[in-house]
């Protein structure tokens, strides 16, 4: 078990866009390249949003037929005093169990309920509704599209592995979000991951800035991506003795 990063940590990584986050992850090669973050089916809802740093609240979620016991929306009070024993900022997670989603998962006075209980971010592999007024919240969500009503909404299980947009999450795995996509980063390697990005981007600021130069020529620019490489395997060979 490791332990999960300081605040500074999670400050300086929602400085960054999530493919910065994916190219520095790659570099210490301890997952495969196309594994750990969300695929297509999960998009921003709100892309103008800066990125979500936080921690997986998971849960499961139905809407096509009511829950046991007949009470509507049953489970949200456990899933929010779950957040208490989060080790920082909770991003909740839902994997709607209905397929295809039969209604919302989300809606105004649920994103307000989490946003007011400390958590920073929702991902759903199912609809969303009353977006006017959860972007009003500046509360990133993440999901597979719109759906108008709630149909029967409860969430039978909560702080279980969950599989969404192809990733299987689990109950305190760390997330990093935002227009383009949602990965996980390995809590190992978060803190080395944080500090990591600023070197990363000024490795391929040597190709973005040859390319804005006044006179630019295949030679020219093929040695600027060498040197871009260069530091890029440098960086790369520091990161993974620390992993």
């Amino acid at each position: 078990m490791h332990n999960p990063p300081d605040r500074r940590v999670l400050d300086l990584l929602r400085k960054y866009d999530t493919p910065t986050i994916c190219n520095v992850v790659e570099l210490f090669d301890i997952r495969p390249r196309n594994e750990g973050y969300l695929d297509h089916t999960i998009q921003a809802v709100f892309p103008k949003l800066p990125p979500m740093v936080g921690f997986a609240s998971t849960a499961t979620f139905r809407s096509a037929s009511p829950p046991v016991g007949g009470k509507p929306y049953a489970g949200l009070v456990e899933q929010i005093e779950s957040f208490a024993h989060m080790p920082g900022p909770v991003v909740v997670v839902f994997q709607d169990l209905d397929e295809p989603a039969a209604a919302a998962t989300f809606g105004e006075v649920m994103c307000t309920t989490y946003q007011r209980f400390g958590a920073v971010g929702l991902i759903t592999s199912g609809a969303g509704r009353d977006l006017d007024q959860v972007e009003r919240l500046n509360f990133p969500v993440f999901t597979n599209g719109t759906i108008c009503a709630h149909g029967y909404c409860h969430i039978p299980q909560i702080n279980i592995p969950v599989r969404v947009g192809g990733v299987r999450i689990q109950p305190g795995d760390l997330l990093h979000g935002d227009r383009n996509g949602v990965t996980t980063i390995p809590l190992q390697i978060a803190a080395d991951v944080a500090d990591a990005c600023a070197e990363y981007m000024a490795a391929e600021a040597v190709v973005l800035d040859y390319l804005k130069s006044s006179h630019v020529t295949p030679a020219g620019y093929a040695a600027a991506q060498r040197e871009c490489q260069r530091q890029i395997e440098a960086l790369a060979a520091r990161l993974r003795k620390r992993s």
